[in-house]
């Protein structure tokens, strides 16, 4: 921040300006004008600080860091500042500004997913080739199911929307059943067709594939399907022999996110499910199917956007965590 606000003055930016897009206060900003003006860039460097010297050594600091990165005693899944502080002996501040300073965060967990598929290259680019250059005189559908989606009533009524308070809701809740979506996404319009049901099985399954084939009768259809077993067991294959005009398209193993069809199962989840409330599973059918035709009467298609570079990145990095797998399972 010191180098940008001398290029600035440098360039003729006033001070109030440098403040302003430094997001920092303008006396800070005249203070290493003038430092840089009296001293050179030798007065941007910090000036000796009166206090206690630093007692920090390096293989100290080596040691807290170490120790965080690594795996904490029988009983604890994971390091905090206390614990760590208790295990070496030191102050809990002196812990926390090491961790700090090397920017660990033990308290954090993040999750991530890589494709086992050896054929992921090859299927990921085929369901991407669907999307963005579709065949001639064909139909593109994306089709996924939704499972165990919950009628879930509240035990106190809904406190409405008010001026400076959200709605409000009790903790409670009364479960009343489960249902099942299966839905096909139309890539070019983006509308969806849905089946609302209390079962998921490969007889549900190829019941929706019978009604989406009667609705483009006499046209070709290019299915977009994850890797469940009912999209892909024997009955599966042999409903698939009798449809010439149906292909299967699968998304590489633990990959859905290739799958447009989980855009709308966002979006159903966030503008439908989240504040809903249901008396019972039949109540929670009919909400389903209102909202699947008041969806069609605004809907949009979705564009794939991850370019060419974007997939080569994401076919490398899953290339490097399958090698990486494979070497440490050997």
């Amino acid at each position: 921040m010191r180098a940008r606000i001398i290029l600035m003055a440098a360039d003729g930016v006033s001070s109030a300006a440098i403040s302003r897009q430094l997001q920092c206060n303008a006396h800070i900003v005249g203070k290493w004008r003038r430092r840089f003006s009296a001293e050179g860039i030798a007065g941007l460097n910090d000036e000796p600080r009166s206090g206690r010297p630093v007692t920090i050594s390096q293989s100290l600091t080596r040691k807290v860091v170490m120790t965080a990165c690594s795996k904490p005693p029988r009983g604890l899944s994971r390091w905090s500042i206390r614990t760590l502080a208790r295990e070496l002996g030191l102050p809990p501040a002196r812990i926390a500004r090491i961790l700090r300073a090397y920017d660990l965060h033990p308290h954090c967990l993040r999750t991530f997913t890589f494709s086992p598929d050896p054929q992921f290259k090859e299927k990921l680019l085929e369901v991407v080739a669907l999307y963005m250059q579709p065949p001639e005189n064909a139909v593109v559908l994306c089709v996924d199911e939704k499972t165990g989606i919950q009628a879930l009533d509240r035990t106190q009524p809904m406190l409405p929307l008010r001026a400076k308070r959200p709605r409000c809701w009790t903790n409670e809740y009364v479960r009343h059943g489960t249902r099942t979506v299966l839905a096909s996404l139309e890539v070019k319009t983006g509308r969806s067709f849905a089946h609302v049901k209390e079962t998921r099985t490969s007889a549900d399954f190829l019941s929706f594939l019978d009604e989406l084939v009667k609705r483009y009768e006499d046209q070709r259809l290019y299915v977009v399907l994850d890797n469940l077993n009912t999209h892909k067991n024997e009955k599966a294959r042999n409903w698939l022999r009798l449809h010439p005009n149906v292909g299967f398209h699968y998304t590489p193993t633990h990959a859905s996110w290739v799958n447009l069809i989980e855009c709308f199962f966002s979006i159903l989840t966030r503008q439908g499910l989240q504040h809903s409330v249901h008396k019972s599973s039949k109540d929670l059918e009919r909400f389903l199917k209102a909202y699947f035709a008041k969806y069609n009467d605004h809907c949009q298609p979705f564009h794939w956007t991850k370019g060419p570079e974007k997939l080569q990145h994401i076919i490398e990095l899953t290339q490097q965590f399958q090698a990486e797998y494979a070497a440490a399972n050997l």
